[in-house]
């Protein structure tokens, strides 16, 4: 079988049905793919990397959709590998008792691998790497 593009010379009867490449519809933007609908903005610092933190998915999930690596091991709140400093916004958690103090979360410590953002963030996580399929 002979494809050749209905825009170039030579081609075929019965092509009519594909229009010129000139005239095709553009592919759909797929950036946001799977980015949920309702979000809220996370700035990293140092690094001013920003993401996007569904309402739904902790920090830790979101930053690995957005091609951001932060330190963790249990993913359930209990070992601290992931421990950040929250600069300002707010957060829920997925389990009843992260492995915080009362006090550290009145100084603005979060677990990201169980925190949900209610509201934009800014957390401090000096160790967190971009992967090697992270945009920028």
């Amino acid at each position: 079988m002979t494809l050749l593009s209905p825009a170039r010379p030579g081609r075929r009867a019965g092509d009519a049905s594909i229009p010129p490449i000139g005239l095709r519809p553009a592919l759909p933007d797929l950036s946001a793919v799977n980015a949920p609908a309702d979000t809220y903005p996370v700035t990293l610092d140092p690094q001013q990397w920003t993401f996007a933190a569904g309402k739904e998915e902790s920090l830790f999930q979101a930053a690995r959709r957005a091609g951001i690596r932060l330190p963790t091991i249990c993913r359930n709140g209990t070992c601290r590998t992931c421990f950040s400093r929250m600069e300002s916004g707010s957060v829920r958690y997925l389990v009843e008792w992260p492995g915080l103090s009362a006090q550290e979360k009145q100084e603005g410590f979060i677990l990201p691998c169980v925190a949900v953002a209610t509201a934009p963030i800014v957390m401090v996580n000096p160790h967190a790497e971009k992967t090697a399929d992270a945009a920028g």
